[in-house]
């Protein structure tokens, strides 16, 4: 009998899509992959205030049912958006997501799909933010890490600004698209994506 194929669910955060020329083009070429779940937060909670607009409940639905967690977003100040981090906080609560009967996401997989501004060398121990892109995930990964979630290297372009006029883009789209397909065929390596720093600048070693 073949594998199933692994659900994805997307959580995309980006509070100024008007100006995005790499992460609204990523999240909309995953919507044309096969059981792959999109969600656009700031489409879906626009004037969302705390404890109010976050639909906790179907959030939660969301994510049992699907095995494999992304976070899609731009990095600002080496976090997640603001209303990714609302999200974090209200959905994933005590007894849902962590605590002693909160084993929801327990072994689901869990990994970043980024864009950083600055160029790859200034996230390093001498480079200019001191710290590679995973170091700066930490939160993140503890944060799956608590939930029993497998954490795996972020999906990462770095200089986001150039990369249009380097023609970069298209070739990092292609790669997405490779890696949500590698997933769905039920060819990508788990095990090796959890040690790397990067994911995309290995995907030799992760499609099997």
């Amino acid at each position: 009998m073949p594998e199933s194929q692994p659900k994805i669910l997307i959580l995309f955060a980006h509070p100024s899509q008007n100006r995005s020329e790499i992460n609204v083009p990523l999240f909309n070429v995953s919507k044309t992959i096969t059981n792959v779940t999109c969600v656009d937060l700031y489409a879906e909670y626009p004037t969302y205030r705390i404890d109010i607009d976050i639909d906790i409940d179907r959030e939660q639905q969301r994510l049992i049912e699907h095995d494999i967690i992304v976070f899609m977003f731009p990095l600002y100040w080496y976090s997640t958006p603001s209303l990714l981090k609302e999200w974090q906080d209200l959905v994933l609560e005590y007894g849902f997501a962590y605590g002693s009967e909160g084993n929801a996401l327990v072994g689901k997989k869990f990994f970043c799909a980024l864009t950083a501004g600055g160029p790859e060398s200034s996230y390093r121990k001498d480079g200019f933010n001191h710290f590679t892109i995973r170091e700066l995930l930490q939160p993140l990964e503890q944060m799956a890490e608590l939930t029993g979630m497998d954490f795996l290297a972020p999906f990462a372009l770095f200089g986001a600004g150039t990369a249009n006029e380097e023609r970069r883009i298209e070739q990092h789209i292609q790669n997405w698209k490779k890696v949500l397909i590698a997933i769905q065929d039920n060819k990508f390596n788990y095990d090796v994506a959890s040690k790397l720093s990067k994911m995309n600048h290995n995907l030799e070693l992760i499609i099997k």
